[in-house]
């Protein structure tokens, strides 16, 4: 019997040769992606930076699957999404690298086994 698992992949890189505009143009949009305590794993992608400190990105992503043999498609597909995301807005990136947690193996804290209970 198969259960469906929650997976969550962060996905970073650094911006690579910007324009003068492109750089604008991120820095002009960055309040709505620099808040680290506002971070979400979607489906679509939530992407932060702070181009101004310094030139690296960050995209979560989460999707549910019913088999762990999924999991490594989840990855691709998410380091596919945000190298489309980069590529259709022109923005030159490098060094793509990611992380990926199956939240089911994720040991409970003291509050999450109480909660279970």
């Amino acid at each position: 019997m198969s259960t469906s698992r929650t997976i969550r992949v962060t996905v970073r890189g650094s911006f690579d040769n910007l324009s003068d505009a492109q750089k604008a143009q991120l820095i002009a949009a960055g309040d709505a992606h620099a808040d680290i305590l506002a971070v979400e794993y979607t489906a679509e992608g939530h992407l932060t930076y702070d181009l101004a400190a310094r030139p690296f990105f960050t995209f979560r992503f989460a999707e549910q699957v019913d088999d762990e043999r999924e999991v490594a498609k989840v990855t691709a597909r998410s380091e596919a999404k945000a190298a489309a995301w980069m590529t259709e807005r022109g923005y030159g990136f490098k060094r793509i690298t990611s992380q990926t947690v199956d939240l089911s193996e994720v040991p409970l804290g003291k509050r999450g086994r109480k909660l279970q209970s």
